[in-house]
């Protein structure tokens, strides 16, 4: 599904999602044991911050970021999570016109910034470069998704890694988001994006009550038990992203290639995840 507006529906995908963590090394190395291996990206200009990523065949990637030194991320806007080993901390998604999406965020009363500019340089000493803008009053990608617009090709900054590419693994479909009030929450999608209301379903083996637009990437859960992961999660680092959910077209296939296990059914759609333990707590599922 491209990104863009029809009528007042604002249709978005996911550019990337990122894994926030205190040592690179180590995460590369997590992911590279479930099948998952990464490429380095480079260090990033601002922040003192360094990226890996895995790319899909759909474009989306999912991006570890860490600091390039201990102590290096301190200006971070994702500072507390990388030093905390938090995981999932943020999620991006496309445009192609930064300043016609921040008028129209604007007009229906959701707080965006102006962009501000981005780059890396890759391994290989391309410099890649972009802006983005973040949506909302959390840090950027907390809740609603910050903004990028590639000013440099795109290809640049993603590719299919050679661990998934033609896998059954498709790409980034759902960021699961962590939120302390779920019609709070839910308001603040619809008001972004023109959605209708989210369905709701309760998922005691995540132990949280899940809100979810149909047709969109986004899926918001709040605690069942205020002594559950998801509690505590919220607790240290405030709302943000707690899972992502890959897309595939063969869950047996994909499920037998990368061990994946135990089997749900979220609204209507079978998923299945990966060993929770061997990912050092992150929360990575595979969805039909």
């Amino acid at each position: 599904m491209s990104p863009g507006v029809v009528g007042q529906l604002t249709h978005i995908k996911v550019d990337h999602a990122s894994v926030c963590g205190s040592q690179l090394d180590a995460m590369r190395e997590t992911f590279a044991a479930a099948g998952l291996s990464t490429d380095y990206g480079g260090p990033h200009a601002n922040g003192g911050t360094q990226m890996a990523l895995l790319g899909f065949d759909d474009g989306s990637y999912l991006e570890l970021i860490a600091p390039q030194k201990p102590g290096m991320a301190a200006d971070s806007s994702w500072a507390k999570m990388i030093s905390g080993d938090a995981g999932p901390c943020a999620w991006a998604i496309p445009s192609a016109d930064l300043r016609a999406k921040i008028a129209r965020l604007k007009s229906k009363g959701v707080e965006a910034e102006e962009p501000s500019p981005g780059k890396r340089t890759r391994p290989d000493g391309k410099v890649i470069q972009w802006e983005t803008a973040r949506i909302g009053p959390e840090a950027p990608g907390a809740v609603l998704p910050f903004m990028i617009e590639d000013k440099t090709p795109r290809e640049l900054r993603a590719w299919p890694s050679a661990s998934v590419q033609g896998s059954p693994l498709t790409g980034i479909a759902v960021v699961v988001i962590g939120v302390k009030d779920l019609e709070a929450a839910s308001a603040l999608f619809r008001r972004a994006y023109g959605w209708s209301p989210p369905a709701i379903e309760q998922h005691r083996e995540f132990d949280a009550r899940l809100a979810y637009f149909p047709g969109s990437p986004v899926m918001l859960a709040t605690p069942l038990d205020q002594k559950s992961w998801l509690a505590e999660q919220l607790q240290t680092f405030g709302e943000h992203p707690v899972a992502y959910l890959l897309g595939t077209h063969a869950l047996e296939g994909a499920s037998s290639r990368f061990g994946l296990w135990p089997r749900s059914k979220w609204f209507g759609r079978n998923l299945a995840w990966f060993d929770v333990k061997k990912l050092r707590g992150l929360r990575l599922g595979v969805v039909e």
